[in-house]
């Protein structure tokens, strides 16, 4: 499948979405055995303040001499001592863990990304999902590093603090007993209107990163059209809807937190007034109810924390969520169990036997029907027609980013349903219509072709690319940085290095996807010229609407919705007529 629908991987239990966290955070056990011991710790130290102050209340203040007291409050200092180690620790090893947890992530979640096949990412916008690489994990971090934290510390310190209270006043500590329920009830039934909010702010702040990236991406058409206003207006109204929707979630979070926060304090009055007439009536020390009230306080507070808590992993569970949707997402193009070797020299004979194929989106329209085509090692064949013809579709087979639903591909006998993908592409040079350049150095880029190749080699290429030259003159030569999509070179420039590249890839079948429409005569030239050393020896097929770039093909095959409707040399099919002879007519009367 190309996607994975939006509840197609998400657990039925809440909680149970954050399994992918824990996933990722058990291949460091010896950091999380550290991080539990020391929430224990922290936790224990905690709770035990308010059993030292009874201690110096009941013993301490009404000791005769100063020498006598001194043991309690040297013990507090212990306590207080052992928390902040344990804390620090803690935060330390649970920070640690978090941060390792959300790298890992992201590279498991790009990894599992690059081995999609393009048609998923033709129905999911790939700002969207960056926007979930950097979004949703850092709430992930958060979660990790803070929030799972913060509640296994305050539920440890609030059942510690519950046994204690017992022990101290079972009556009372019975008494604030009954309202935990109370407690809990809103955190449950408001906490699934919280988690539903929580997902749907993510949704919508992926929905403003997408924007950015596309009207930043876009930026001298959005000024050329002068589109400024209306860019900022869209993205105004998508960053209000987000907003919006983060103001029902936070008044959704305050109105469940002022109702536990009520409930738990409103228990510890009515229970501390009932303590308050045992200790009149002598039941009670005076150091007892100062442990009570201290415990229950602390008890009070970790119940409370959780309702602050628990929004914020919900709102991790729905990141999470996101997260494995990607992951669970599968390439409808992979490698068979049993993949056929392709020859450890490839000749480059290219074969379409009876193929048609379809695309996904549009079943009822075939891009390619009943295609018979035999391309012998070595040999250039360009392929023309109308737009919509299919031309562009027989790249995309040969790449094997679809499968026909008909027929099938052969190169040197092989058939590509049979071989390895990866193994498949290592054989096949592209240089596509625009060249593709990343943000990096020229040398980068032309390494990117076979990143094996040595110094020697990336000039070489760049000199048979014919960008030599340019590469020389650039400020720091062909280790200059190129700028985003190679904002710094002219579109014959950023030609040739893609050129340069494929010729650096030194693979025995090359693919030109209208290698030269998009440029002026003089660029055209060179790039020509480049293109035809890259020629040499290869398996070429050629993509091209200005004909005048075919004219010295082997042959030329015109297709016209999805079929070969004629082949031939040049001249052949002039004169035959057809539609190569009305689309050359058209083309070299307008030259004239």
């Amino acid at each position: 499948m190309a996607s994975v629908p939006a509840d197609a991987s998400r657990p039925s239990k809440p909680l149970s979405r954050l399994a992918l966290i824990w996933r990722f955070a058990k291949a460091y056990p010896w950091q999380l055995v550290a991080a539990a011991a020391s929430l224990l710790v922290a936790a224990v130290a905690t709770v035990a303040i308010p059993r030292s102050f009874q201690q110096m209340v009941d013993k301490g203040f009404g000791a005769e001499t100063a020498a006598s007291i001194q043991p309690y409050f040297v013990g507090m200092l212990g306590i207080v001592a052992v928390l902040a180690m344990a804390t620090a620790v803690r935060f330390y090893f649970v920070s640690l863990v978090g941060e390792r947890v959300v790298a890992d992530l992201r590279r498991a979640v790009h990894a599992h990304l690059l081995t999609l096949d393009p048609s998923f990412f033709e129905e999911n916008r790939p700002s969207e999902i960056a926007s979930r690489l950097t979004s949703d994990t850092a709430i992930i971090e958060q979660v990790v590093g803070t929030s799972v934290s913060v509640a296994l510390r305050n539920l440890v310190m609030g059942v510690l603090g519950l046994g204690y209270l017992f022990t101290l006043g079972p009556k009372l500590a019975a008494m604030l007993l009954l309202g935990i329920p109370l407690v809990i009830a809103p955190i449950v039934i408001m906490g699934r209107r919280v988690r539903n909010l929580s997902r749907a702010s993510q949704d919508r702040i992926a929905g403003v990163g997408a924007i950015v990236s596309e009207a930043l991406g876009a930026i001298r058409i959005v000024q050329a059209f002068t589109q400024e206003s209306a860019e900022a207006k869209r993205f105004g109204d998508a960053v209000e809807a987000t907003f919006a929707t983060a103001k029902r979630r936070i008044r959704t979070r305050a109105t469940m937190t002022a109702i536990v926060i009520a409930l738990i304090f409103g228990a510890i009055v009515m229970v501390l007034w009932e303590g308050a007439r045992d200790v009149i009536a002598g039941n009670m020390t005076g150091g007892e109810i100062t442990a009570f009230v201290l415990t229950a306080a602390i008890v009070a507070g970790a119940f409370g924390a959780l309702t602050e808590v628990y929004g914020d992993v919900m709102r991790g569970a729905g990141a999470a969520s996101r997260m494995e949707e990607l992951l669970a997402a599968r390439p409808s193009i992979a490698a068979p169990a049993d993949p056929v070797p392709l020859p450890a020299r490839v000749a480059g004979r290219l074969t379409f036997e009876n193929v048609t194929f379809r695309y996904p989106s549009r079943p009822d329209a075939p891009a390619v029907l009943d295609f018979d085509l035999d391309i012998a090692p070595g040999e250039t064949v360009a392929v023309v027609g109308p737009s919509g013809a299919g031309k562009s579709t027989l790249f995309q087979l040969i790449q094997r980013f679809y499968d026909p639903q008909a027929g099938a591909i052969r190169l040197d006998g092989v058939p590509l349903t049979a071989a390895d993908p990866h193994d498949l592409r290592r054989h096949v040079a592209l240089v596509p219509q625009e060249g593709v350049i990343f943000a990096a150095t020229a040398y980068e880029n032309i390494l990117y072709g076979r990143p094996e190749a040595g110094e020697a080699e990336v000039w070489a290429a760049a000199e048979a690319a014919n960008a030599a030259q340019f590469l020389r003159d650039l400020p720091e030569g062909i280790h200059s940085f190129l700028g985003e999509s190679g904002a710094r070179l002219s579109g014959g420039q950023r030609q040739r290095l893609a050129i340069a590249r494929a010729l650096l890839r030194d693979a025995p079948v090359l693919l030109l996807d209208e290698a030269t429409s998009a440029l002026d005569a003089e660029s055209e030239q060179l790039v020509q010229a480049a293109l035809e050393r890259l020629m040499v020896g290869r398996t070429t097929l050629v993509i091209a609407h200005r004909l005048a770039t075919v004219r010295d093909a082997d042959r030329i095959v015109v297709m016209d919705r999805g079929r070969i409707v004629a082949q031939g040399t040049h001249d052949a099919l002039m004169a035959g007529g057809g539609l190569y002879a009305r689309l050359a007519k058209l083309q070299f009367d307008e030259a004239a």
